[in-house]
């Protein structure tokens, strides 16, 4: 089978090992040098999103072989040498990714060895606009775009995607946003996606508060246009408190709807039209009020906010029961405030969760009671847990690691005091850990404490710490446990 695959005879197998490959640009480029028909076929997945892979700007130069006589007169008005040599491919053709905001910063990036300081700033738009309409001409079909709006787009480019259907025919994650934008542009633009984009899984909205009704219907027509839209992203700029239909939109797509994310905004009633979504399962959160309007029945919750208050979203809770695996709730100004009612209700109504992230927690009887009644947790994480309030911070920290069940395989808590009792978490924990995110390991007490789990428990693989250890200690326990950075191994939810 393998030399057939050298051979070319197994190009829909060659296929799917490429795309395996697709977020490795140097495994891809490895494979474009084993043949003529190891590269024909890697090229195509090289020059997907070279926006994102490549930090070397000076690949743009492979694109302008491809101009017409035209677009090289504007590049000689820019100064630019246009006598690039002639590539093997049109490499422009298999674009599948397109940031417009990276784009610009790769042609800045190139037009700095290029172009004279006196014609740099001008120079960069008009660059910019001829690879996109380079891009849409080309016969390329993108599968993922983040347009952010900028003062005024090309009407040639608007003109070549209304000719070219295809560029925007099989998109299938779309982000927008912007302001300060020339409206009859951007309006022309919108009317164009809502033509020929309706396979969007995907969908992020940057919202203004000053978006004139012309731009935010548009937006609300794509929104309806979709086929099968399964996560809806929405940011609101300078915290918004009204919708004008946006949100109801969504009602469209009730029966596809998965995921909503929802930023910087004050939920008002638009937001009643998630309660009709039958799939939906995934429930993000970010920086918002009114949290109490929203009902919904969820497989995941994640909810980050200055404060939170446990009684508005009890409702949440109690609606997904059992359903409910993955919470994660954070505070970045004060403590969960009504932790107590938050604690009684994930005991009572909620017994199904694998996953839990709690900031500020206290070593209580009822967030003990919690945790033991959680018999399929398999991550854990405790942040922004400084203190232990009790007389007996020991015998609390012993009762913990005792009531951690066997299911739990990940477990995180830097930015916490239990680092201070690292050596009693261990000696008393039987949870076969496989991750173990902590800040630091300060002593050999805690390095001792840590090996013995290791050798007793046989299951950790990776310990994360945020801070360098002392040598002498990471050579000790890199005898029994692989050393890892945390970001490398985090859990989000």
């Amino acid at each position: 089978m393998a030399s057939k695959m050298f051979m070319g005879d197994m190009p829909e197998l060659m296929e799917i090992v490429l795309n395996n490959l697709n977020n490795e640009f140097y495994s891809l480029y490895s494979c474009a040098l084993v043949s003529r028909h190891w590269c024909k076929m890697s090229i195509p997945f090289i020059w997907q999103n070279p926006f994102s892979f490549c930090q070397n700007p000076l690949f743009i130069s492979h694109y302008f072989s491809y101009l017409d006589e035209n677009e090289k007169l504007v590049l000689n008005e820019c100064g630019i040498n246009t006598k690039f040599p002639k590539t093997l491919f049109n490499y422009a053709k298999f674009l599948k990714v397109l940031d417009l905001s990276s784009l610009e910063t790769m042609v800045r990036k190139w037009s700095d060895s290029q172009i004279s300081s006196s014609k740099l700033y001008k120079s960069i738009d008009r660059l910019a606009n001829i690879l996109f309409k380079l891009f849409v001409e080309s016969g390329a079909t993108l599968q993922k775009l983040d347009l952010y709006f900028y003062q005024e787009i090309n009407p040639e480019i608007l003109y070549s995607l209304r000719r070219n259907e295809q560029f925007f025919s099989r998109l299938q994650d779309l982000s927008l946003g912007g302001s300060d934008f020339n409206i009859e542009s951007v309006t022309a633009l919108l009317e164009i996606l809502e033509k020929n984009s309706t396979k969007i899984n995907v969908l992020k909205l940057e919202l203004y508060p000053d978006y004139e009704l012309q731009t935010l219907h548009a937006l609300e027509r794509i929104i309806k246009s979709q086929e099968q839209l399964r996560q809806f992203s929405f940011i609101g700029k300078e915290y918004l408190t009204e919708f004008n239909g946006i949100i109801s939109s969504l009602d469209s797509q009730n029966k596809s709807l998965n995921e909503v994310i929802i930023e910087s905004c004050s939920c008002n009633t638009e937001f009643k039209v998630l309660m009709n979504c039958k799939n939906l399962g995934i429930l993000r959160i970010y920086d918002c009020s009114n949290l109490n309007i929203l009902e919904a029945s969820l497989n995941t919750l994640e909810i980050t906010c200055y404060i939170i208050d446990a009684s508005n979203i009890v409702q949440f809770l109690k609606k997904s029961g059992s359903l409910l695996q993955r919470l994660s709730l954070v505070t970045t100004d004060e403590p969960i405030q009504e932790k107590s009612v938050l604690f009684e209700t994930l005991k009572s109504f909620c017994p199904n969760i694998t996953y839990l992230n709690l900031t500020d927690v206290e070593f209580s009887t009822q967030f003990f009671e919690l945790i033991c009644n959680l018999q399929k947790l398999q991550f854990l994480t405790l942040w922004d847990f400084y203190e232990i309030l009790e007389d007996e911070p020991k015998i609390l920290v012993m009762q913990f690691a005792k009531l951690l069940p066997l299911t739990l395989q990940y477990l995180d808590i830097r930015n916490s005091c239990l680092r201070s009792y690292i050596d009693i978490l261990f000696t008393n924990c039987y949870a076969p850990l496989k991750y173990l995110l902590i800040d630091h390991i300060d002593d050999e007490k805690g390095a001792k404490a840590l090996i013995e789990f290791c050798i007793r428990i046989r299951t950790l693989n990776y310990v994360g710490a945020s801070i360098d250890l002392d040598d002498n200690i990471k050579k000790d326990v890199e005898k029994y446990v692989t050393l890892i950075s945390c970001r490398r191994i985090a859990v989000n939810c």
